[in-house]
Order: structure tokens, then sequence, then C-alpha cells
């Protein structure tokens, strides 16, 4: 997160807390929403099969206590489709700075 508000603490905090639950929504997103067999979405993001599946089902992501901002949320669907390869990119710094707004 570039810029005066960036610190290590801001960005420790947004990977353990949010990062997790914005991945297993973006996994979800990609899944159900754009079509991929979660096959696809784990080779996509180099994880296990297994792995999607437990975003999918969030027993990996936390679940889904954490509440996305209209921006997050519209970033989030920018993520998925990254990952689609749309030509989309995010960087952790978008993310984060779209978080740490809401906090």
């Amino acid at each position: 997160m570039m810029g005066r508000d960036c610190d290590i603490m801001v960005c420790d905090a947004m990977v353990r807390k949010y990062l997790p639950a914005m991945r297993a929504e973006m996994v979800y997103r990609l899944v159900n929403n754009q079509g991929f067999s979660q096959s696809d979405a784990a080779k996509k993001l180099g994880v296990s099969r297994a792995a999607i599946s437990q975003y999918m089902s969030k027993k990996r992501g936390g679940s889904g206590a954490i509440e996305f901002s209209g921006d997050l949320d519209a970033l989030i669907d920018r993520w998925a489709s990254a990952v689609r390869g749309d030509g989309s990119i995010i960087t952790l710094c978008d993310l984060c700075r779209c978080a740490m707004k809401k906090s």
C-alpha cells in the first residue's frame, strides 16, 4: 500500500484478518459466477483441489464473518476476472487500500 498509510502493521493485520476471507470469496465467485471448475481454479491459483473445496465450504478463509463494502465487493469481482485471465491487474495494495478504508 503505497503512501503515508502504508505500514507493516497495517499490512500484517490485513493479510491475517481480511485476505483469507477475500480469497475465499474470490474463489467462490470464480467457480460459481465465472464457470471455473474447482480443478481449473486450483491449477490457475497454484493450490490443491482440496484447498479450493475448503474455500468453497468456508472451512478455509473464515466463516464469512467479514462484510465487504461495495467497493471491496467490486474489487473481488475484478480479482476473479483477473484470475480468469481477462487482462485485469489487481495488487495486494489495491485490496489493502480498499479493505482498510472501511476499518
